[in-house]
C-alpha cells in the first residue's frame, strides 16, 4: 500500500511541475511581446523630422524597413533598419522630433 501511495504522489507531482513549466513559458513569451511591440510601417510614412534627419546623419545608408513603436504616454519611437555599401545592417531608432535615441543594448551606424 505504501508503494502505491509514493507512485500515485510522484506520478500527481509530475503532473503539477509540467503544468507549472508551461504557464511560466506562457508568461515569458507573454513579457517577451510586450517588449518588442514594433508594427512595420512604409519609409515614406515616416514624419518628415525623422526623414530629415535620416537624410542629414545618415546619407551615406540605404534604409532597409521602418517600424514604430506607440509608448504609453502617446509619444512613438520609430526603429529604423539600416544598410551601408557594403551591405552591414544597422538599427537606429529616432523619437518623433527627429532625435536619435542611443541604446546601448542595439548597434548603430555612429559606432
Amino acid at each position: 500500500m505504501k508503494k502505491l501511495f509514493a507512485a500515485f504522489a510522484l506520478v500527481m507531482g509530475l503532473g503539477t511541475t509540467v503544468a507549472f513549466a508551461e504557464n511560466a513559458i506562457s508568461a515569458t513569451n507573454n513579457i517577451v511581446a510586450n517588449v518588442n511591440d514594433f508594427t512595420p510601417i512604409e519609409v515614406k510614412d515616416l514624419p518628415q523630422p525623422v526623414q530629415d534627419a535620416l537624410a542629414d546623419a545618415y546619407k551615406d545608408f540605404t534604409v532597409k524597413s521602418a517600424a514604430v513603436e506607440a509608448n504609453e504616454d502617446g509619444t512613438a519611437v520609430y526603429q529604423i533598419v539600416l544598410t551601408d555599401a557594403e551591405g552591414k545592417e544597422s538599427t537606429v531608432k529616432f523619437n518623433e522630433k527627429g532625435e536619435e535615441l542611443k541604446d546601448n543594448a542595439e548597434e548603430t551606424c555612429n559606432e
